[in-house]
């Protein structure tokens, strides 16, 4: 079984669009535009799901989509775009760091199931009488 491929980044993109379109909006429902350290968390998750089926060139991308959508929708004035240098930035370095994670846990995990595929049933052959000299 071969090591699987990522996504193709468009649709990684579009399924952060959505999933933080979905996110967001139930955030504001249930909780509240108050606490976007909440959406912050959900946002962050959905980019480790996603950074576990992309490419690492998907990350920013999927961290700017999400970010987008949480300080134009979570947060008060609903609806407009402002930038706090510590805060916004704060949160942009989160979300790419989640989706950072994501890709690198799965590349670890697919190598390590692809090395235990190549090295299974593979015994080490012992050394031939004939290969080995004395005082080499």
């Amino acid at each position: 079984m071969p090591v699987p491929r990522p996504v193709a980044t468009p649709l990684v993109w579009a399924t952060a669009f959505g999933g933080a379109l979905v996110l967001v909006a139930l955030h504001n429902v249930f909780v509240g535009t108050d606490r976007p350290g909440v959406a912050l968390a959900g946002l962050s998750l959905l980019a480790v799901a996603l950074g576990l089926c992309a490419r690492f060139t998907a990350a920013p991308g999927t961290a700017v989509l999400c970010w987008l959508f949480l300080n134009g929708f979570a947060i008060p004035p609903v609806g407009t775009l402002t930038w706090a240098a510590p805060r916004d930035t704060f949160w942009l370095a989160s979300l790419c760091a989640a989706a950072l994670v994501g890709t690198v846990l799965a590349r670890i995990v697919h190598a390590r199931a692809a090395y235990r595929r190549v090295t299974v049933g593979q015994v080490p052959l012992p050394a031939e009488p004939d290969d080995l000299r004395a005082g080499d």
